[in-house]
């Protein structure tokens, strides 16, 4: 069971948390871009601000994930590290 758990985090778990935070920070510099580029114009400083805001829940949100995810792995004594399976 432990080798499926490792295989699942290392191969799905963690790389959808490394996508959707690429994901969110592009948000974010999207946001920034569009915060710096529309100085004049209110409503797309509005919508540029709500940008920075998501992408910046999305980052911490993802952070947040991983952290619970390697603490509960830590917590049960599930060793990530042996990604194979094998016994050394």
């Amino acid at each position: 069971m432990d080798a499926f758990i490792t295989k699942l985090n290392t191969n799905i778990v963690n790389p959808l948390i490394l996508l959707l935070f690429a994901v969110a920070s592009l948000v974010f510099i999207l946001g920034l871009v569009g915060f710096v580029g529309k100085a004049g114009d209110e409503e797309a400083l509005t919508v540029a601000k709500r940008h920075v805001v998501y992408g910046l829940i999305g980052m911490f949100i993802m952070v947040s994930a991983f952290a619970i995810i390697s603490l509960i792995l830590n917590t049960f004594g599930i060793d990530t590290t042996n990604v194979t399976g094998i016994e050394k």
